[in-house]
């Protein structure tokens, strides 16, 4: 389980660092312009906007992943009722990637 809190860890150290991108709308952009290096979803995301994200990580080869619920998410990057997050730098993205993957 420590695993699941180092990923939160880093995830709210990229969000401090400015690295992170909230908000649908925002995170397709990122995803689009090819910002995006990792996707973060959280595992209550309601269908229409889980299928949205995953769709477009496929078509651009953006890789996600499916982790904790929305509380747990938000709570990690500090803002209420957060259900995604776009990773925008590669550091944190391969950290996160290496620890999620295991």
């Amino acid at each position: 389980m420590e695993n699941n809190q180092s990923y939160l860890n880093i995830l709210g150290i990229a969000n401090r660092a400015g690295k992170c991108t909230f908000g649908e709308s925002l995170i397709i952009k990122e995803i689009q312009a090819k910002r995006s290096k990792l996707v973060l979803i959280a595992s209550d995301i309601g269908d229409q906007t889980k299928k949205k994200l995953t769709d477009k990580c496929h078509y651009y080869q953006i890789p996600y992943f499916f982790v904790d619920d929305r509380d747990t998410l938000s709570h990690a990057v500090g803002k209420s009722g957060r259900v995604a997050v776009s990773i925008n730098e590669t550091g944190f993205a391969k950290k996160l990637k290496s620890l999620l993957d295991q």
